[in-house]
This record gives C-alpha cells, structure tokens and sequence, in this order.
C-alpha cells in the first residue's frame, strides 16, 4: 500500500563552486508538515509530490487544503496500486483509461456507502486538477485527449436583482455529489443515545487504554474536535475557570488567540465548557506517574500536551482532525466491542462524540429556553462559524420525538395493539 509521510521542506538553490555543484538552503519558505507521497516499494510518486510542493509554496493555498488534496492522491495512489494500474495509462478506449476505471471504482464503493457521496465527489475532483497540472507543465502529454471537457453556464441573481452568469468547465469524468436527504448532521455522522454513550465508556474504561478512555469522555461531554483535545495542554487545563453560570461549568480557553494556544478548526478562538469532575479526572491524569513518563520521552515542544502516546509523541499533527494513533485504538475498540456483542460499537466513529454533546446540549436548551436561544448556546459551545451548523441539531432534535411517535404508532398497529384492533379482538 501507498503512504503518506509529512516532511519540513526547505527550499534550496543550485550554486556551481570550483566546477562542483552545491545547494545551499534559501532563507525563507520553509514549509512544516508537507505531505508526500510514497509507493509500496517506498519509492517517491515524484510527479505528485512535486505538485503538492508547488500547491504549499503558494501562499493563495492555504497547508490544510494542500494536505487535503494529498489525502485524495493517496486514495487514488491505493488504488493503482491494489488495480495493477499506472497512472500514465490512457488507452484509446475511454473505458480503459485509468481515470475513467477510478471513476466506476468510486461509484461503486459510494453505493456501498463505503465512503461519502462528497468524498466520491471530492476525490474525483482533486484527480482532475492533478492530471490538469500535469498536462499544463508539460510532464505529461498523451497522444489523446484524456476526457471530454464542456463549458456550462450557471446562471443566478443577486440580492440586488441583478442577474449573474458564471461559465464553469465541467469533464465526463465529474461525479454528481448526490447527498442523502434528511437532516445531515456534521461529517454526515449521527449521534448515539445517552444510554449507549455511558455503555461506551463503561466498556472502553474496562477494556481499553487510559488514554483513548478520556479523549472519548472528552469528546462525549466537551464536543472538542480531536485535533483540539490532542492539542490541549496542562496548562490549559490549570488555567480553567468557572464558568459564572454554574459552578459545575469551567471554561477552557482554546484557539490560536489563547495562552497557550489550542488548534481549532478555523482558527477560531473561544471557550470550551467542560464538566467539573471531568476537568479533575484529567488534571489528576496529567500529574499521573503513567503520563509523567511519557513526557520524559517527549520532545521539548510536547511535554506541555495532556495526551501522548507511549513513546512520547504527541496524537495528532497540531491542526490536523486525524491521528493515525487514535485510529488504531478505535479500530481495536470496534474490534473489542464486536467480540463482546456490544453492537454499537460495530461502526462506531469517535466524531460521533462531538454529534452526541451537540445533541444533548440542544436538547437541554431547548427544553430549559426554547429553540431561539438553544441555536446560540449551541453554537457558542461547539465554536460553530454559522449558525445554521447549529441549527441542524435544533432540528434534528426537535423531529425525535415525532419519529419515536411515528414508530410506536406503527408498532403497535402491526402488532394489533392499537385501540381499533383490541376493540374487534373483544367484540
């Protein structure tokens, strides 16, 4: 299989000394965390490679784009890979052409719903663009034509009246994003019921490791992101205060304005509500004498993270929503789970621990304050942009109960329980 490494880039330069060549490295430009990509036999996907290093040296890109569209060349790299496929091969038979065969591939394996309908979408996309840069650069020129290109033409009006036409270039290689209907929550995911939350936990406290345990619960009962609970720091937790409404409430100062600064998704800076005994739990486990050793291993820039795995290295890349670390005890907890007949677990993600806290919140509020002001808690917890990321769990909240009634009714209309059947049963 193909990976992908995370490198520190340097630009250097070429300078020729006494009839030798020498590089001497540029000031400047240096880039953290670029991701490149390698092939089974660990040799470098140079044409890839050099395309995402031009992406990061551009300063209109922002890193978490580029590291984004290296994530969908690894998917595509897999895939030639496990096909047997290069990926200069464009036959003259358009059915033949690898980007046509990775097309049919992802079709097929969204209608498994292995993957989502905008991730088919996106993958697709970055291909398009990578093979566009190639053909740009010169790198690479096939006899053909490797699609079909048209040009359509989107028209729509503006707030103002105006009417607005924007030509948009579309391929035959381009994947509809055909969503699920029905209120989608974020990463599509859906939360789980309080009960299933607190079975969870029970079962990773008993069997799995300390850490994964506490990031869970710091999911469950925070609605932290994972590139921001792997990004806390001793600190930020000493630095907790009471939140002014409640004495069971803290607030964490998260974000790149905090001190000490916290990852969040965008950059955003705010405050985190988090339970008091939960605070405790987490400040007793960093003084723990099982974390105060992997700090000894850590390098002088982690030793301030709550959580590091064994060899004193931090979860995840700061900024990054994944961690290869986290995937491993979650893929060993599904695995657990499944073993010990705890269905819930069989396809359990550890983002649906943001979609739980969300929906328990929304519940509350509105319960305590009605759906007007639940929208803002919710969003001021969670850290959301836009309210109306918000607003989905207001309501997906507010149609459970009508589902749940929905659902009785039938039952008991199936199983002859309704008024009607046991009146005929008695005459």
């Amino acid at each position: 299989m193909a990976r992908i490494e995370s490198v520190e880039f340097v630009p250097h330069r070429s300078v020729i000394d006494e009839g030798r060549v020498h590089w001497e490295a540029l000031s400047g430009g240096i880039i953290n965390a670029l991701p490149q990509i390698f092939w089974a036999d660990a040799q470098p996907w140079r044409e890839a490679n050099l395309w995402l290093m031009e992406r990061a040296s551009s300063r209109k890109i922002d890193l978490k784009t580029v590291q984004m569209k290296a994530a969908c060349i690894h998917a595509y790299a897999n895939w030639l890979e496990l096909s047997g496929i290069k990926w200069w091969d464009f036959p003259t038979r358009k059915d033949q052409r690898c980007v046509f065969r990775y097309r049919g591939y992802l079709i097929e394996t969204r209608a498994r719903s292995a993957i989502a309908p905008s991730t088919a979408s996106l993958r697709m996309r970055v291909v398009i663009e990578f093979y566009r840069w190639l053909k740009a650069t010169g790198i690479f020129a096939p006899n053909g034509a490797m699609w079909h290109e048209r040009n359509i033409n989107i028209s729509s009006t503006t707030a103002f009246g105006f009417e607005r036409t924007i030509s948009v270039t579309t391929t035959d290689l381009a994947i509809p994003n055909r969503s699920r209907p029905g209120e989608q929550l974020e990463n599509g995911l859906m939360p789980v019921s309080a009960c299933v939350r607190d079975r969870i936990l029970r079962f990773c406290q008993e069997h799995m490791s300390q850490e994964i345990f506490l990031l869970l619960a710091s999911g469950f009962f925070t609605g932290m992101r994972l590139q921001t609970i792997t990004d806390l720091k001793v600190q930020t937790l000493i630095n907790a205060v009471p939140d002014p409404a409640s004495p069971d409430l803290y607030r964490l100062a998260v974000g790149p304005g905090s001190t000490p600064s916290v990852a969040t998704k965008f950059d955003v800076t705010g405050h985190i509500w988090i339970p008091k005994d939960l605070l405790d739990v987490l400040l007793d486990y960093a003084y723990s004498t099982r974390r105060l050793k992997r700090e000894i291993k850590a390098s002088a820039i982690n030793k301030d993270l709550v959580f590091l795995t064994r060899y004193g290295n931090p979860y995840a890349r700061r900024g990054s929503d994944k961690s290869v670390a986290v995937n491993v005890e979650m893929h060993k907890l599904r695995k657990s789970g499944r073993a010990n007949g705890i269905k819930e677990l069989s396809d359990f993600r550890f983002h649906q621990t943001r979609c739980t806290f969300a929906t328990e919140l929304a519940r509350l509020s509105i319960s305590a304050g009605g759906s007007l002001h639940a929208v803002a808690i919710v969003k001021e917890a969670l850290l959301h942009l836009h309210e109306s990321t918000s607003l989905k769990y207001i309501r997906f909240v507010e149609k459970t109960p009508i589902k749940q009634d929905m659902a009785n009714m039938f039952s008991r209309a199936f199983m002859g329980l309704s008024p009607d059947t046991r009146a005929g049963h008695e005459s």
